[in-house]
């Protein structure tokens, strides 16, 4: 699979915080989550920036909507088989949806590694008790 892959989750679950893009059989390029965080506020401009966390919460919301509508295209218009340039057009996609999360986490005063960490302990812990499936934030 080209394309990103996530830093690995160690059994500790110590999350590395970075991004590798692979190209030509190497991982050539590594960003931290949170120098993404930083590079992205780079290029926001909203009213209220830094005091105005409903833009970007709705900004998210409405680029989530996008990713699931293409998908939803794919079962109505393809019967369900991914194509390429489909797949291309929803990483897109979810590039604007990691902008918003990004921007949304720093309306709410967090650093995306906090919050990567923060879910894979959240994860583990539900895992160690057998809870990981289910419903409930706090089970």
């Amino acid at each position: 699979m080209s394309g990103v892959a996530l830093g690995k989750w160690t059994s500790g679950s110590e999350f590395t915080g970075h991004l590798l893009r692979y190209a030509t059989g190497d991982y050539t390029t590594t960003m931290n989550l949170n120098d993404y965080q930083s590079a992205a506020l780079r290029t926001a401009i909203y009213p209220n920036m830094g005091a105005n966390f409903p833009y970007p919460a709705l900004g998210l919301v409405g680029e989530a909507g996008e990713v699931a509508d293409k998908l939803k295209k794919v079962i109505r218009d393809n019967d369900g088989i991914l194509t390429d340039p489909v797949r291309d057009a929803v990483a897109k996609e979810l590039g604007d949806v990691m902008w918003y999360l990004a921007v949304l986490a720093y309306e709410l005063d967090y650093d995306l590694s906090t919050i990567a960490q923060n879910n894979l302990d959240k994860l583990a812990s539900r895992q160690e008790r057998g809870v990981l499936s289910g419903s409930g934030d706090n089970r």
